[in-house]
């Protein structure tokens, strides 16, 4: 541990001389950069603002101009075209064309990713303009434009076989130096059309420890630090250097069970589960916050989708006990069910970039075995759990899933909850009503239609629960007090350095 921490005040202090000459503001965040491609750590490269979408969002998930300035919808909902900023340029000096944002979008769409879930017949490349024609009406289509996926760079980006070389795009920053899988540099781009911003250098360290990132905002070796756990955080707080932020967000910590296995195939087991978790005692001794306790998969932050009339998850063990009962399963002498010989034991995957979900593991553990279900926890890179849902062989995971990558969270719910579930979402489960019920959403403008849809889809999941909501989820933030003009993006799309400044 000593160790670790002392390589990243080292990483941190060994900026090289171009980058010395001006102040370096010192981001840390728990991800590393697994790749340059958009698809697949794409994130990285919008939230320093180094590349663009088309689109963008505000606070509360509408959309905003970004690359494209305005936009028009045909009357019957089946043509888009967004007119491009003028004057936007490439960090290589090339201007931003309608067929560059045609082709990033084409490669966006053939990878994995939300772009895929959108009915998309063709894009076409006009004057100044990207046309993109439906084969039926889509009204989240610009919001599915935000997602870090469809981020569009320069075709200098590329190599010959079409793979990202460099991040080359066309935001306020641009790439000086990255060394995967921890370091990032960026300076103020010469390109950038807008304002100039105040903040000139700026780098990003991957952290994935979560009390290494505290000790790195307690020492002064870092000016952003995101993510820290509830111990931490309140530490932070008596710091008088250190303005700490903590912001609920469109986020849930939950259970991904895979569907498919016997033992977890019936809607009763998976409800058993679900009434064995005390979600308050989890809240109020790791979290530090009782009100975090997940009732529904959808937090209070998205009004939209929260039911507030729906009937709660709510602990209660004995219930828990008495389906299994009904299942078939019987306490064998260890105290672990049994059903035809098998005892009913599990292997739960997690990881501890967010530093509350091993914690939280932990306690799942203990009250699983209350009711005989036997657990083990498994701590190891989050890559662990899409991989595991890809080849079959993920029992339980555990993972705090964003709704608002996608501003609208019909994007992470078709990714998550359409036939075949997703990396993230349900494994092993499918439902033709859900499935209805989201592709009408996506289709249709009426403010009632789409508000009793909504409520359909949270009363499916919460009787299916194909996916065990555990707690809601606060953004965290260490910021320095050297620095003014610090906002937290409540959908996690962008640190917003471009509007800080130095307050000394």
């Amino acid at each position: 541990m000593l160790r670790l921490l002392v390589t990243l005040l080292l990483a941190l202090a060994a900026l090289p001389a171009a980058i010395a000459e001006e102040r370096t503001l010192r981001v840390v965040s728990p991800w590393e950069i697994t790749s340059l491609e958009p698809s697949r750590a794409g994130y990285v490269f919008t939230r320093m603002e180094v590349a663009e979408t088309l689109t963008g969002a505000d606070d509360g998930g509408l959309a905003t101009p970004a690359l494209a300035a305005s936009w028009t919808v045909s009357d019957d909902g089946l043509v888009w075209r967004f007119r491009l900023r003028e004057g936007a340029r490439f960090h290589d000096g090339t201007a931003v064309t309608a067929e560059a944002v045609v082709a990033a979008l084409e490669r966006a769409r053939a990878a994995p990713g939300v772009l895929g879930n959108a009915p998309i017949a063709s894009f076409a490349a006009l004057p100044g303009t990207v046309e993109i024609r439906l084969t039926r009406p889509f009204v989240a289509l610009a919001a599915f434009l935000a997602h870090f996926s469809t981020q569009v760079l320069a075709p200098s980006a590329y190599d010959a076989e079409g793979r990202v070389r460099a991040v080359i795009g066309s935001g306020p920053y641009r790439v000086v130096t990255v060394e995967p899988p921890q370091r990032l540099e960026v300076a103020r781009a010469e390109t950038w059309e807008g304002p100039p911003p105040a903040i000139g250098r700026a780098s990003l360290l991957a952290a994935g420890r979560g009390e290494t990132r505290a000790a790195l905002a307690e020492s002064g070796q870092a000016d952003l630090v995101y993510t820290l756990d509830p111990a931490s955080l309140e530490r932070l707080k008596r710091n008088p250097r250190i303005t700490v932020i903590a912001r609920p967000i469109p986020r849930t910590i939950t259970l991904k069970l895979n569907a498919a296995d016997p033992r977890l195939a019936d809607p009763r087991a998976r409800a058993a589960l679900s009434a064995a978790i005390d979600r308050q005692g989890i809240a109020r001794a790791i979290l530090r916050a009782p009100e975090m306790a997940a009732t529904q998969l959808f937090p209070p932050t998205l009004a939209e989708w929260h039911v507030p009339g729906l009937a709660p998850l709510a602990h209660a063990p004995e219930h828990a006990e008495a389906l299994l009962a009904e299942l078939g399963w019987r306490k064998g002498p260890d105290g672990i069910l049994v059903r035809e010989g098998r005892a009913f034991r599990l292997t739960l995957r997690t990881f501890p970039d967010r530093p509350e979900l091993p914690v939280i593991a932990a306690a799942l553990q203990d009250q699983w075995r209350r009711i005989g279900v036997a657990l083990e926890v498994s701590i190891g890179n989050a890559s662990e759990i899409p991989a595991g849902h890809r080849d079959g062989t993920l029992e339980v995971g555990l993972l705090a899933r964003n709704f608002s990558l996608v501003p609208d969270p019909i994007g992470t719910m078709l990714q998550d909850f359409s036939p075949g579930g997703g990396d993230w979402g349900a494994m092993g489960w499918s439902s033709e009503a859900m499935a209805r019920a989201l592709a009408a959403l996506s289709a249709t403008t009426d403010a009632a239609e789409r508000a009793r849809l909504r409520g359909e889809i949270a009363a499916i999941l919460q009787a299916e629960l194909p996916i065990l909501p555990i707690a809601w989820y606060q953004h965290t933030l260490a910021a320095s007090k050297r620095l003014a003009g610090v906002t937290l993006d409540p959908l996690e799309l962008s640190y917003r350095i471009a509007a800080m400044r130095w307050a000394e």
